[in-house]
């Protein structure tokens, strides 16, 4: 069972918009931060470097509000597969 680590979800973050700290932010998408165009760009990199498919029920603020939440959402994906 992989592990999904933080750093890694930050990396790919730093990618998209490298002047937030993920570390600590938690209203990534409520404080518009990140806009969809940024959430869509988020989504095909967490796809492609983990080897998931995010369904669209799951492309919700919530999961996309802090690097935690998306960690979250990516160790649940590899777990279910």
């Amino acid at each position: 069972m992989e592990t999904i680590e933080l750093d890694d979800i930050i990396e790919i973050l730093k990618d998209v918009e490298e002047d937030v700290d993920y570390e600590h932010e938690t209203a990534l998408v409520d404080n518009r931060i990140l806009d969809s165009f940024d959430i869509l760009s988020i989504i095909s990199a967490l796809n492609d470097e983990f080897d998931v498919s995010i369904p669209a029920k799951d492309v919700i603020p919530e999961n996309f509000n802090s690097a935690t939440a998306m960690r979250d959402l990516i160790q649940r994906l590899v777990d279910e597969d």
